[in-house]
Protein backbone atom coordinates (compact mmCIF):
# COMPACT_ATOMS: atom_id res chain seq x y z
CA UNK A 1 0.00 0.00 0.00
CA UNK A 2 2.67 2.48 0.98
CA UNK A 3 4.03 2.59 -2.79
CA UNK A 4 0.25 4.00 -3.77
CA UNK A 5 1.43 6.73 -1.85
CA UNK A 6 4.91 6.82 -3.09
CA UNK A 7 4.02 7.18 -6.16
CA UNK A 8 -0.07 7.80 -7.69
CA UNK A 9 0.01 8.35 -11.28
CA UNK A 10 -1.22 11.87 -12.54
CA UNK A 11 -1.63 12.12 -16.22
CA UNK A 12 -2.12 15.03 -18.08
CA UNK A 13 -5.74 14.67 -20.50
CA UNK A 14 -4.85 14.42 -24.12
CA UNK A 15 -8.64 15.63 -24.93
CA UNK A 16 -7.18 19.18 -24.94
CA UNK A 17 -5.51 17.97 -28.20
CA UNK A 18 -6.87 17.71 -31.72
CA UNK A 19 -4.24 15.56 -33.61
CA UNK A 20 -5.56 15.54 -37.58
CA UNK A 21 -4.90 12.65 -39.31
CA UNK A 22 -2.58 14.24 -41.82
CA UNK A 23 -1.26 17.49 -42.64
CA UNK A 24 -0.13 19.71 -45.39
CA UNK A 25 2.24 22.80 -45.79
CA UNK A 26 1.57 26.32 -44.58
CA UNK A 27 1.97 28.96 -47.18
CA UNK A 28 0.83 32.11 -47.85
CA UNK A 29 -1.48 31.49 -45.14
CA UNK A 30 -3.13 28.95 -45.66
CA UNK A 31 -2.33 25.25 -45.34
CA UNK A 32 -2.05 23.31 -48.95
CA UNK A 33 -1.29 19.68 -49.83
CA UNK A 34 2.14 20.01 -50.93
CA UNK A 35 3.47 18.68 -54.64
CA UNK A 36 5.70 15.92 -52.86
CA UNK A 37 5.26 12.52 -50.40
CA UNK A 38 4.44 12.34 -47.09
CA UNK A 39 6.09 11.04 -43.72
CA UNK A 40 4.45 9.75 -40.51
CA UNK A 41 5.34 11.38 -36.84
CA UNK A 42 5.59 9.04 -34.07
CA UNK A 43 4.66 9.59 -30.28
CA UNK A 44 8.21 8.40 -29.24
CA UNK A 45 6.95 6.59 -25.90
CA UNK A 46 4.43 4.49 -27.64
CA UNK A 47 5.21 4.34 -30.90
CA UNK A 48 1.69 4.92 -31.95
CA UNK A 49 1.72 7.07 -35.11
CA UNK A 50 0.45 10.19 -34.84
CA UNK A 51 -0.28 11.38 -37.96
CA UNK A 52 0.66 11.87 -42.07
CA UNK A 53 2.34 15.25 -42.53
CA UNK A 54 3.65 16.55 -45.74
CA UNK A 55 7.34 16.32 -46.86
CA UNK A 56 7.92 19.28 -49.19
CA UNK A 57 9.78 19.19 -52.28
CA UNK A 58 11.92 21.77 -54.20
CA UNK A 59 8.87 23.30 -55.68
CA UNK A 60 7.12 23.68 -52.03
CA UNK A 61 9.88 25.47 -50.94
CA UNK A 62 10.16 27.98 -53.68
CA UNK A 63 6.62 28.72 -53.46
CA UNK A 64 7.41 29.52 -49.59
CA UNK A 65 10.09 31.37 -50.48
CA UNK A 66 7.96 33.56 -52.97
CA UNK A 67 4.98 34.10 -50.78
CA UNK A 68 7.63 35.09 -48.09
CA UNK A 69 9.25 38.03 -50.38
CA UNK A 70 5.82 39.14 -51.11
CA UNK A 71 5.00 39.76 -48.12
CA UNK A 72 8.25 41.29 -47.35
CA UNK A 73 8.31 43.56 -50.03
CA UNK A 74 4.66 44.44 -49.90
CA UNK A 75 3.76 44.19 -46.32
CA UNK A 76 5.91 43.66 -43.71
CA UNK A 77 8.86 45.80 -44.41
CA UNK A 78 6.68 48.48 -44.74
CA UNK A 79 4.83 48.43 -41.80
CA UNK A 80 6.22 50.30 -38.71
CA UNK A 81 7.76 48.31 -35.92
CA UNK A 82 5.00 49.39 -33.47
CA UNK A 83 2.19 47.90 -36.27
CA UNK A 84 4.63 44.86 -36.18
CA UNK A 85 5.00 44.69 -32.46
CA UNK A 86 1.19 44.36 -31.98
CA UNK A 87 1.28 40.90 -34.34
CA UNK A 88 3.84 39.83 -31.89
CA UNK A 89 1.91 40.52 -28.94
CA UNK A 90 -0.76 39.09 -29.78
CA UNK A 91 0.68 36.01 -30.68
CA UNK A 92 2.48 35.84 -27.59
CA UNK A 93 -1.03 36.32 -26.05
CA UNK A 94 -2.43 33.34 -27.62
CA UNK A 95 0.32 30.96 -26.74
CA UNK A 96 -0.63 31.77 -23.50
CA UNK A 97 -4.04 30.70 -23.73
CA UNK A 98 -3.84 27.87 -25.13
CA UNK A 99 -0.74 26.67 -23.29
CA UNK A 100 -1.83 24.14 -21.86
CA UNK A 101 -2.57 22.27 -25.69
CA UNK A 102 0.76 23.47 -26.76
CA UNK A 103 2.13 21.63 -23.76
CA UNK A 104 0.58 18.53 -24.85
CA UNK A 105 1.03 18.04 -27.91
CA UNK A 106 4.99 18.89 -27.47
CA UNK A 107 4.70 15.91 -25.14
CA UNK A 108 2.98 13.54 -27.10
CA UNK A 109 4.96 14.25 -30.17
CA UNK A 110 8.43 14.79 -28.34
CA UNK A 111 8.47 12.56 -25.36
CA UNK A 112 9.79 15.14 -23.06
CA UNK A 113 7.59 15.42 -19.46
CA UNK A 114 4.74 17.05 -19.24
CA UNK A 115 5.85 19.07 -16.08
CA UNK A 116 9.20 20.56 -18.44
CA UNK A 117 6.88 21.66 -21.57
CA UNK A 118 4.30 23.32 -19.15
CA UNK A 119 6.59 25.04 -17.36
CA UNK A 120 9.93 25.52 -19.26
CA UNK A 121 9.33 25.55 -22.55
CA UNK A 122 5.78 27.35 -23.22
CA UNK A 123 6.26 29.90 -20.46
CA UNK A 124 9.39 30.70 -22.39
CA UNK A 125 8.21 30.54 -25.79
CA UNK A 126 5.74 32.97 -25.10
CA UNK A 127 8.53 35.66 -23.32
CA UNK A 128 10.24 35.54 -26.69
CA UNK A 129 7.24 37.10 -28.47
CA UNK A 130 6.82 39.42 -25.40
CA UNK A 131 10.43 40.46 -25.59
CA UNK A 132 11.05 41.19 -28.83
CA UNK A 133 8.19 42.66 -29.78
CA UNK A 134 9.01 45.47 -27.23
CA UNK A 135 12.26 45.78 -29.30
CA UNK A 136 10.13 45.96 -32.80
CA UNK A 137 9.77 49.70 -32.33
CA UNK A 138 13.08 50.38 -30.94
CA UNK A 139 15.73 48.77 -33.46
CA UNK A 140 17.41 51.64 -34.03
CA UNK A 141 18.47 51.87 -30.36
CA UNK A 142 20.06 48.66 -30.96
CA UNK A 143 23.02 49.00 -32.09
CA UNK A 144 22.47 46.84 -35.27
CA UNK A 145 20.88 49.39 -37.58
CA UNK A 146 17.08 49.10 -38.52
CA UNK A 147 17.01 47.52 -42.22
CA UNK A 148 16.23 44.03 -42.26
CA UNK A 149 17.88 41.18 -44.48
CA UNK A 150 14.89 40.04 -45.81
CA UNK A 151 13.43 36.24 -46.34
CA UNK A 152 15.09 34.49 -43.63
CA UNK A 153 15.25 30.53 -44.11
CA UNK A 154 15.14 28.50 -41.01
CA UNK A 155 15.65 24.82 -39.77
CA UNK A 156 15.16 23.83 -36.29
CA UNK A 157 16.23 20.83 -34.23
CA UNK A 158 13.59 18.54 -32.68
CA UNK A 159 15.15 18.74 -28.88
CA UNK A 160 13.06 22.01 -28.37
CA UNK A 161 10.69 22.02 -31.34
CA UNK A 162 8.40 25.37 -30.33
CA UNK A 163 11.28 26.77 -27.86
CA UNK A 164 13.52 26.86 -30.82
CA UNK A 165 10.71 27.77 -33.42
CA UNK A 166 10.47 31.15 -31.28
CA UNK A 167 14.00 31.65 -30.92
CA UNK A 168 13.92 31.83 -34.63
CA UNK A 169 10.85 33.47 -35.53
CA UNK A 170 10.44 36.29 -33.06
CA UNK A 171 13.55 38.20 -33.58
CA UNK A 172 12.96 37.58 -36.96
CA UNK A 173 9.55 39.19 -37.22
CA UNK A 174 10.78 42.04 -34.49
CA UNK A 175 13.07 43.32 -37.36
CA UNK A 176 10.99 43.05 -40.54
CA UNK A 177 11.94 40.19 -42.02
CA UNK A 178 9.81 37.20 -43.47
CA UNK A 179 10.37 33.79 -42.62
CA UNK A 180 10.47 30.61 -43.97
CA UNK A 181 10.75 27.53 -41.12
CA UNK A 182 11.30 23.91 -41.48
CA UNK A 183 10.93 21.91 -38.10
CA UNK A 184 12.47 18.74 -37.40
CA UNK A 185 10.75 15.59 -39.33
CA UNK A 186 10.10 13.51 -35.81
CA UNK A 187 8.38 17.01 -34.25
CA UNK A 188 6.19 18.93 -36.76
CA UNK A 189 2.89 19.31 -34.46
CA UNK A 190 3.88 22.65 -32.58
CA UNK A 191 4.84 24.07 -35.73
CA UNK A 192 1.94 23.31 -37.48
CA UNK A 193 -0.23 24.67 -34.66
CA UNK A 194 1.70 27.53 -34.19
CA UNK A 195 0.45 28.11 -38.02
CA UNK A 196 -2.94 27.93 -36.91
CA UNK A 197 -1.94 30.82 -33.78
CA UNK A 198 -0.23 32.89 -36.84
CA UNK A 199 -4.02 32.80 -38.66
CA UNK A 200 -5.91 33.36 -35.24
CA UNK A 201 -3.59 36.47 -34.76
CA UNK A 202 -4.69 37.55 -37.94
CA UNK A 203 -0.52 37.62 -39.29
CA UNK A 204 -0.50 38.76 -42.98
CA UNK A 205 -0.39 35.85 -45.40
CA UNK A 206 3.38 35.16 -46.08
CA UNK A 207 5.20 36.48 -42.97
CA UNK A 208 5.56 33.13 -41.92
CA UNK A 209 5.50 29.97 -43.89
CA UNK A 210 6.28 26.39 -42.22
CA UNK A 211 7.18 23.68 -44.56
CA UNK A 212 7.61 20.49 -42.98
CA UNK A 213 10.31 17.75 -44.18
CA UNK A 214 13.70 15.79 -43.72
CA UNK A 215 17.31 16.97 -44.43
CA UNK A 216 15.88 17.58 -48.58
CA UNK A 217 13.85 20.30 -47.46
CA UNK A 218 16.02 21.78 -45.55
CA UNK A 219 18.85 21.88 -48.40
CA UNK A 220 16.10 23.15 -50.41
CA UNK A 221 15.67 26.47 -47.65
CA UNK A 222 19.43 27.13 -47.36
CA UNK A 223 20.34 27.09 -50.75
CA UNK A 224 17.40 28.70 -52.51
CA UNK A 225 19.28 31.48 -53.82
CA UNK A 226 15.66 33.98 -52.58
CA UNK A 227 16.73 33.69 -49.03
CA UNK A 228 18.89 36.52 -47.80
CA UNK A 229 19.56 34.72 -43.96
CA UNK A 230 20.13 31.42 -42.84
CA UNK A 231 19.65 30.57 -39.40
CA UNK A 232 20.34 26.68 -37.82
CA UNK A 233 19.93 24.83 -34.92
CA UNK A 234 21.30 21.45 -35.02
CA UNK A 235 24.18 18.50 -35.12
CA UNK A 236 28.06 20.51 -35.92
CA UNK A 237 27.97 17.79 -38.91
CA UNK A 238 24.74 19.59 -40.92
CA UNK A 239 26.10 22.93 -39.66
CA UNK A 240 29.89 22.32 -41.51
CA UNK A 241 27.64 21.71 -44.69
CA UNK A 242 25.36 24.52 -44.74
CA UNK A 243 28.75 26.73 -43.83
CA UNK A 244 29.90 24.96 -47.33
CA UNK A 245 27.04 25.31 -49.39
CA UNK A 246 26.36 29.02 -48.32
CA UNK A 247 30.22 29.91 -48.95
CA UNK A 248 30.52 32.73 -51.58
CA UNK A 249 27.00 34.03 -51.08
CA UNK A 250 26.25 37.08 -49.67
CA UNK A 251 23.79 35.10 -47.28
CA UNK A 252 24.07 36.48 -43.48
CA UNK A 253 24.19 32.90 -41.12
CA UNK A 254 24.04 32.18 -37.59
CA UNK A 255 24.55 28.33 -36.82
CA UNK A 256 23.99 26.46 -33.06
CA UNK A 257 25.85 23.47 -32.85
CA UNK A 258 26.51 20.42 -30.56
CA UNK A 259 27.97 20.79 -27.23
CA UNK A 260 30.05 18.98 -24.75
CA UNK A 261 29.54 21.12 -22.03
CA UNK A 262 31.42 20.82 -19.06
CA UNK A 263 30.01 21.01 -15.54
CA UNK A 264 32.69 21.94 -12.84
CA UNK A 265 32.15 21.19 -8.75
CA UNK A 266 34.77 22.29 -6.63
CA UNK A 267 35.41 21.30 -3.20
CA UNK A 268 33.51 23.91 -1.30
CA UNK A 269 30.72 24.51 -3.89
CA UNK A 270 27.57 24.25 -2.02
CA UNK A 271 27.12 20.44 -2.64
CA UNK A 272 23.40 19.65 -2.10
CA UNK A 273 22.61 22.59 -4.88
CA UNK A 274 25.25 21.05 -6.70
CA UNK A 275 23.96 17.92 -7.43
CA UNK A 276 20.72 19.37 -8.51
CA UNK A 277 22.53 21.16 -10.98
CA UNK A 278 24.35 18.39 -12.10
CA UNK A 279 20.89 16.46 -12.71
CA UNK A 280 18.81 19.01 -14.31
CA UNK A 281 22.45 19.68 -16.38
CA UNK A 282 22.17 16.26 -17.91
CA UNK A 283 18.65 14.82 -17.02
CA UNK A 284 16.90 17.80 -18.00
CA UNK A 285 14.81 16.75 -21.46
CA UNK A 286 16.45 13.44 -21.53
CA UNK A 287 19.98 14.90 -21.71
CA UNK A 288 18.14 16.37 -25.28
CA UNK A 289 19.77 19.65 -25.10
CA UNK A 290 22.74 21.37 -27.12
CA UNK A 291 24.08 22.88 -23.99
CA UNK A 292 23.69 19.88 -21.29
CA UNK A 293 25.93 19.45 -18.87
CA UNK A 294 27.27 15.91 -20.05
CA UNK A 295 31.08 16.34 -18.90
CA UNK A 296 31.14 16.46 -14.65
CA UNK A 297 34.32 17.30 -13.31
CA UNK A 298 35.11 16.90 -9.58
CA UNK A 299 37.94 18.07 -7.80
CA UNK A 300 39.27 14.88 -6.18
CA UNK A 301 39.03 16.00 -2.42
CA UNK A 302 34.90 15.56 -2.81
CA UNK A 303 34.65 12.94 -5.77
CA UNK A 304 33.08 10.36 -3.76
CA UNK A 305 31.40 12.04 -1.62
CA UNK A 306 29.52 13.51 -4.89
CA UNK A 307 29.11 10.54 -6.64
CA UNK A 308 27.39 8.99 -3.61
CA UNK A 309 25.13 11.96 -3.18
CA UNK A 310 24.50 12.01 -7.05
CA UNK A 311 23.31 8.17 -7.37
CA UNK A 312 21.11 8.71 -4.76
CA UNK A 313 19.56 11.31 -6.14
CA UNK A 314 19.29 9.54 -9.65
CA UNK A 315 18.03 6.48 -8.02
CA UNK A 316 14.71 9.32 -7.17
CA UNK A 317 13.86 9.99 -10.82
CA UNK A 318 10.95 8.88 -12.40
CA UNK A 319 11.19 7.53 -16.05
CA UNK A 320 8.29 6.78 -17.98
CA UNK A 321 4.88 8.27 -19.38
CA UNK A 322 5.38 11.45 -20.62
CA UNK A 323 2.26 13.05 -19.60
CA UNK A 324 2.35 11.73 -16.08
CA UNK A 325 3.22 14.89 -14.07
CA UNK A 326 5.58 12.99 -11.50
CA UNK A 327 7.70 12.34 -14.34
CA UNK A 328 11.19 13.58 -14.06
CA UNK A 329 12.27 12.05 -17.80
CA UNK A 330 10.95 11.07 -20.49
CA UNK A 331 11.02 9.06 -23.86
CA UNK A 332 14.41 9.20 -26.45
CA UNK A 333 12.72 11.53 -29.05
CA UNK A 334 13.26 8.46 -32.12
CA UNK A 335 14.45 5.13 -32.78
CA UNK A 336 17.42 6.57 -34.91
CA UNK A 337 18.42 8.26 -31.21
CA UNK A 338 18.16 5.70 -28.55
CA UNK A 339 20.76 3.27 -31.12
CA UNK A 340 23.60 6.35 -31.46
CA UNK A 341 23.17 6.55 -26.79
CA UNK A 342 23.55 3.00 -26.88
CA UNK A 343 26.03 2.90 -29.29
CA UNK A 344 28.14 5.21 -27.36
CA UNK A 345 27.15 4.16 -24.27
CA UNK A 346 28.44 0.24 -25.06
CA UNK A 347 31.66 1.98 -26.22
CA UNK A 348 32.49 3.26 -22.79
CA UNK A 349 31.80 0.17 -20.97
CA UNK A 350 34.11 -1.27 -23.27
CA UNK A 351 36.82 1.25 -23.37
CA UNK A 352 37.22 0.75 -19.72
CA UNK A 353 34.70 3.51 -17.73
CA UNK A 354 32.41 1.88 -14.91
CA UNK A 355 28.69 2.68 -16.04
CA UNK A 356 25.67 2.89 -13.72
CA UNK A 357 22.26 3.62 -14.28
CA UNK A 358 19.11 4.29 -11.98
CA UNK A 359 17.23 0.64 -11.19
CA UNK A 360 14.30 1.52 -12.74
CA UNK A 361 11.92 -0.80 -15.02
CA UNK A 362 11.57 0.76 -18.52
CA UNK A 363 8.28 0.99 -20.62
CA UNK A 364 8.29 -2.13 -22.99
CA UNK A 365 6.72 -0.02 -25.83
CA UNK A 366 8.69 3.19 -27.23
CA UNK A 367 12.39 4.63 -27.21
CA UNK A 368 13.92 4.88 -23.35
CA UNK A 369 16.90 5.03 -21.63
CA UNK A 370 17.49 4.84 -17.91
CA UNK A 371 19.94 7.44 -16.59
CA UNK A 372 23.13 6.83 -16.63
CA UNK A 373 26.41 7.55 -14.97
CA UNK A 374 30.33 6.80 -16.33
CA UNK A 375 33.29 6.85 -13.85
CA UNK A 376 36.75 6.29 -14.17
CA UNK A 377 36.60 8.37 -18.05
CA UNK A 378 39.57 9.87 -18.69
CA UNK A 379 39.92 12.26 -21.71
CA UNK A 380 40.74 10.11 -24.25
CA UNK A 381 37.01 8.34 -23.97
CA UNK A 382 34.96 8.64 -26.67
CA UNK A 383 32.08 9.21 -24.63
CA UNK A 384 34.56 12.71 -22.77
CA UNK A 385 35.12 13.46 -26.44
CA UNK A 386 31.53 13.09 -28.17
CA UNK A 387 27.75 14.69 -27.89
CA UNK A 388 25.83 11.40 -27.08
CA UNK A 389 22.76 13.94 -26.59
CA UNK A 390 21.33 11.72 -24.25
CA UNK A 391 21.22 11.15 -20.07
CA UNK A 392 24.85 9.97 -20.20
CA UNK A 393 27.15 11.74 -17.72
CA UNK A 394 30.65 11.49 -18.15
CA UNK A 395 33.27 11.89 -14.38
CA UNK A 396 36.38 13.01 -14.54
CA UNK A 397 38.30 14.46 -11.66
CA UNK A 398 41.14 17.14 -11.17
CA UNK A 399 43.09 18.75 -8.86
CA UNK A 400 43.68 22.71 -9.25
CA UNK A 401 41.70 25.08 -11.24
CA UNK A 402 44.23 25.12 -13.77
CA UNK A 403 43.78 21.35 -13.89
CA UNK A 404 40.08 22.17 -14.30
CA UNK A 405 40.28 24.41 -17.49
CA UNK A 406 42.16 22.62 -18.95
CA UNK A 407 40.02 19.40 -19.09
CA UNK A 408 36.85 21.75 -19.49
CA UNK A 409 38.38 23.16 -22.51
CA UNK A 410 39.79 20.34 -24.19
CA UNK A 411 37.14 19.32 -26.28
CA UNK A 412 35.86 20.87 -30.11
CA UNK A 413 32.99 22.37 -28.59
CA UNK A 414 32.39 25.55 -26.57
CA UNK A 415 28.69 26.24 -25.95
CA UNK A 416 28.50 26.05 -22.40
CA UNK A 417 30.32 25.38 -18.97
CA UNK A 418 28.93 25.19 -15.04
CA UNK A 419 31.47 26.80 -12.20
CA UNK A 420 30.07 25.44 -8.83
CA UNK A 421 31.79 27.16 -5.36
CA UNK A 422 31.33 29.47 -2.94
CA UNK A 423 34.35 31.85 -4.41
CA UNK A 424 32.98 34.63 -6.46
CA UNK A 425 36.49 35.45 -7.23
CA UNK A 426 36.76 31.94 -8.69
CA UNK A 427 33.70 32.27 -10.36
CA UNK A 428 35.33 35.40 -12.38
CA UNK A 429 38.42 33.61 -12.84
CA UNK A 430 36.97 30.59 -14.53
CA UNK A 431 34.35 31.98 -16.34
CA UNK A 432 37.22 34.66 -18.04
CA UNK A 433 39.18 31.04 -18.64
CA UNK A 434 36.51 29.04 -20.18
CA UNK A 435 35.91 28.80 -23.79
CA UNK A 436 32.51 28.64 -23.66
CA UNK A 437 29.78 31.27 -24.74
CA UNK A 438 27.47 30.93 -21.63
CA UNK A 439 29.19 30.16 -17.90
CA UNK A 440 26.47 29.17 -15.44
CA UNK A 441 27.45 29.92 -11.93
CA UNK A 442 26.18 27.87 -9.08
CA UNK A 443 23.43 27.14 -11.84
CA UNK A 444 22.38 25.21 -15.15
CA UNK A 445 20.22 25.54 -17.93
CA UNK A 446 18.93 29.32 -16.84
CA UNK A 447 17.72 30.64 -19.54
CA UNK A 448 15.67 34.09 -20.25
CA UNK A 449 14.96 35.93 -23.37
CA UNK A 450 16.88 39.03 -22.45
CA UNK A 451 20.43 36.73 -22.31
CA UNK A 452 22.08 36.02 -25.47
CA UNK A 453 23.49 32.62 -26.64
CA UNK A 454 25.46 31.11 -28.46
CA UNK A 455 29.01 28.80 -28.63
CA UNK A 456 32.51 28.86 -29.81
CA UNK A 457 34.86 26.48 -31.99
CA UNK A 458 32.21 23.66 -33.17
CA UNK A 459 29.61 25.07 -31.61
CA UNK A 460 28.72 27.46 -33.99
CA UNK A 461 28.71 31.26 -34.61
CA UNK A 462 26.53 33.85 -33.85
CA UNK A 463 24.24 34.40 -30.70
CA UNK A 464 20.41 34.09 -29.94
CA UNK A 465 18.29 35.94 -27.58
CA UNK A 466 18.77 39.18 -25.72
CA UNK A 467 19.65 42.46 -28.32
CA UNK A 468 22.16 40.43 -29.46
CA UNK A 469 19.79 38.28 -31.18
CA UNK A 470 18.69 41.22 -33.26
CA UNK A 471 22.02 41.66 -35.33
CA UNK A 472 21.97 38.49 -37.18
CA UNK A 473 18.25 39.90 -38.43
CA UNK A 474 19.60 43.56 -39.58
CA UNK A 475 22.01 45.21 -42.43
CA UNK A 476 23.77 46.76 -39.76
CA UNK A 477 24.42 50.25 -38.27
CA UNK A 478 26.53 51.34 -41.55
CA UNK A 479 24.73 49.65 -44.20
Amino acid sequence: MSNIFEYAPAPESRAVVDIKPSYGLFINGEFVDGHGTSFKTVNPATEEVLAEVAEANDADVDEAVKAARRAYTRVWSRMSGAERAKYLYRIARIIQERGRELAVLESIDNGKPIKESRDVDIPVVAAHFFYYAGWADKLEHSGYGSTPLGVAGQVIPWNFPLLMLAWKIAPALACGNTVVLKPAETTPLTALLFAEICQQADLPPGVVNIVTGAGDTGRAIVSHPDVDKVAFTGSTEVGKAIARAVAGTEKKVTLELGGKAANIVFDDAPLDQAIEGIVNGIFFNQGHVCCAGSRLLVQESVADEVMERLKRRMATLRVGDPLDKNTDVGAINSAEQLAKIRELSDIGEAEGAERWSTPCELPTNGYWFAPTVFTGVSQAHRIAREEIFGPVLSVLTFRTPSEAVEKANNTPFGLSAGVWTDKGSRILSMANRLRAGVVWANTFNKFDPTSPFGGYKESGYGREGGRHGLEAYLKGADS
